[in-house]
């Protein structure tokens, strides 16, 4: 593969969809008034992430839920909370910390669905609108702060929270901070600027960041949504408004593009999954299904998976 050969074509399948019987069919929803006002959305899938079973949790932004699929795509409700969960990320304990909009960082005990503040604030000085997080396999914890951000405010932010407690602001002029993930070597973080359009390449050195530039570009309106990762270094990434997910190399190359066989679906956010962990599993959030796409190299280990 160069830059001068058209990506390779991988076609994505449904592999489950959300059961009508926890379809909210048009409930109240502040989130949607605010987002998608008019719309009959009865869920919105996000943030997928595996637990050690096999089982995907993913978040219900407008209804507050954190769902729970099996490795045979059957679904139940984990928790239900008044918030507007985003992201998560499963620590190594087995309990899943939520990136909400509102609320900021929370964590939640997958076996009584009891939610609670973890990180609500940076010395008294709320959050933006936290999005989407990750761990790196010493435990500390990443996170971006995307609010309304863009280019025409370009003041978004990612955080880390070390495993000693200590919070660090790493970026403070992100257009847009969204999707993000470490390489496998915990040494590079990559941030999703969703509404510039590309994804941010940020060398991790010295407790901060050296060099910063931009990674890569995705064409078109409305930029990368969530990121992932595999065990060789290439980066995925979600192009949800054309419903792509693109997959490139450490040096940018885009080596292939995950698309469904049935068009017209929205990919926000996906997690490596399956036996030989080979298998995107993707979020289609307007349809509320997910998708599932045999990928060439196994994702990374995970902080939740050590």
């Amino acid at each position: 593969m160069s830059f001068f050969e058209p990506p390779k074509l991988i076609e994505a399948d449904v592999f489950a969809a959300v059961p009508d019987r926890l379809r909210k069919g048009g409930a109240p929803s502040s989130w949607i008034d605010a987002n998608h006002p008019g719309s009959k959305l009865d869920c919105f899938l996000e943030g997928p992430a595996f637990d050690r079973d096999g089982n995907l949790y993913m978040v219900d932004i407008p209804y507050g839920r954190i769902l729970r699929m099996s490795p045979k795509g059957e679904f139940d409700v984990a928790a239900e909370y008044d918030g507007w969960p985003n992201g998560i990320a499963i620590h190594q304990d087995g309990s899943i910390f939520i990136a909400d909009y509102r609320r900021g960082i929370l964590r939640c005990d997958p076996k009584t669905g009891r939610v609670e503040d973890f990180l609500t604030h940076n010395q008294s000085e709320g959050f933006k609108g936290v999005n989407d997080l990750t761990f790196a396999r010493n435990g500390d914890l990443y996170f971006t702060d995307q609010g309304q951000t863009g280019i025409h405010d370009p003041t978004g932010r990612v955080y880390r929270y070390g495993a000693d407690g200590r919070l660090d602001c790493l970026i403070t002029n992100g257009p847009s901070p969204n999707g993000i993930v470490l390489d496998p070597q915990d040494k590079v973080m990559y941030v999703a600027m969703t509404r510039a359009n590309c994804m941010w390449h940020c060398p991790l050195k010295g407790g901060g960041i050296s060099k910063a530039g931009v990674f890569a570009v995705l064409p078109g309106i409305h930029g990368p949504d969530g990121l992932a990762m595999d065990e060789a270094g290439n980066l995925s990434a979600a192009h949800a408004r054309p419903g792509i997910v693109w997959l490139f190399s450490p040096l940018g190359e885009p080596l292939a593009r995950v698309q469904s066989r049935k068009p017209g679906n929205r990919m926000t956010n996906m997690a490596y999954g399956g036996a030989d962990r080979k298998t995107l599993y993707i979020c289609d959030s307007y349809r509320g299904e997910i998708l599932t796409a045999p990928m060439p190299v196994a994702g990374k280990i995970l902080y939740s998976q050590l």
